[in-house]
């Protein structure tokens, strides 16, 4: 295997791993894409990233490496997209485990490089929250991005960082990061979301989808998020961007000061001290105020008109798209009722579908 790509922030990452891998490698083989096990509390219950002892049947590659394969499975009730990803792409996806904090992914990565003698090391991040300071008012979730580039800024061999949908997390505006993007390697279009495109009609990352949509072409508005953040999908979102790897560490405070950490406890600590709060603190919240609301159970009917409410406030706010995570974040949908509302909207309003995304009707 030619390439080590690094997925930044975990969830979607690796999806858009794989899909940066088609557009820039795509006649070589297959990648290793080192990526968090952390998903959504609609796929994961459990708050925060999962590592080597929240799953079974995974394959070793190092001493500290393993790779996570289709017959892989999270420990209950954890769960993992992970497994589903290495049975659809051909990808090894090798866990990036935290428990050991940066000096922990940083041997790691070390032992992988040795192992693998890659051609090139990628280190991909979608949206461009990687390049925050850490006192940003619009930086959610600084601390997955911020462990990996203090310990990828610590490898010998070079490491190149890209960012693909600046903007499109949310986090940081277009117009923020900007003057902070590098050349443009690549700018993504519909042939090089084919290979993921089945991914992308039940993965749960919005960033990755608004990625793939803007590729195809889709422009507008999206609302995201369980907050309604409205989200521009322009032509500057399927772009990647090539940013210098030692501005990005001097530039981020929380990565620097993680780059000696040995305990995900000690990462977390530094986020608070840092940027004033730690995003895993958000998802126990969040996980605790979801295990004691009992989803309402809803059928194809009284789905619909609830649908219209959502779709008239967006778009009397300018909205033109949504996720189907949003849609069932507003309508306080359950995970099983997710796939299920999904698909009986896809099937009622076809129309409608802007694939990955939901475009709204006036």
């Amino acid at each position: 295997m030619k390439r080590l790509i690094i997925a930044a922030g975990g969830g979607g990452d690796a999806v858009a791993a794989a899909m940066l891998h088609a557009a820039l490698y795509g006649d070589e083989g297959p990648a290793v894409i080192f990526t968090y096990a952390w998903d959504r509390l609609l796929i994961d219950p459990v708050p925060g990233p999962r590592g080597t002892r929240d799953f079974t049947g995974l394959r070793p590659i190092t001493p500290t490496v393993s790779a996570v394969p289709a017959e892989a499975r999270p420990i209950a009730p954890a769960g993992s997209s992970l497994p589903v990803l290495a049975a659809t792409l051909p990808h090894t996806f090798a866990l990036l485990d935290t428990h050991r904090g940066a000096v922990g992914i940083t041997l790691q990565l070390e032992e992988l490089v040795s192992h693998l003698q890659p051609e090139s090391i990628d280190l991909l991040d979608v949206g461009g929250d990687i390049l925050a300071r850490g006192d940003e008012p619009t930086l959610k979730s600084p601390l997955a991005d911020a462990l990996t580039l203090a310990a990828a800024a610590q490898l010998n061999p070079p490491v190149r960082l890209l960012i693909a949908g600046p903007g499109l997390d949310g986090e940081l505006s277009l117009a923020d990061l900007r003057p902070l993007l590098g050349p443009v390697v690549h700018t993504l279009m519909a042939k090089d979301i084919e290979p993921i495109s089945s991914i992308l009609e039940w993965h749960p990352s919005e960033a990755t989808a608004m990625l793939a949509a803007t590729a195809r072409g889709v422009r507008g508005t999206c609302e995201i998020r369980d907050a309604g953040l409205p989200v521009p999908l322009t032509d500057e979102a399927p772009r990647i961007h090539e940013v210098d790897l030692g501005e990005a560490l001097s530039r981020n405070n929380l990565a620097s000061a993680l780059m000696a950490t040995t305990a995900l406890d000690e990462v977390e600590a530094r986020s608070r001290e840092i940027c004033g709060f730690s995003e895993i603190d958000y998802e126990r919240k969040k996980a605790a105020r979801l295990k004691g609301h009992k989803p309402v159970v809803r059928d194809a009917e009284s789905v619909l008109p609830l649908l219209d409410q959502f779709e008239a406030r967006a778009h009397s706010c300018g909205v033109t798209h949504t996720t189907f995570r949003r849609i069932s974040e507003a309508l306080h949908l359950s995970g099983s009722q997710h796939s299920a509302v999904r698909q009986m909207l896809l099937s009622r309003r076809p129309e409608q579908y802007d694939p990955p995304l939901w475009r709204i009707e006036k």
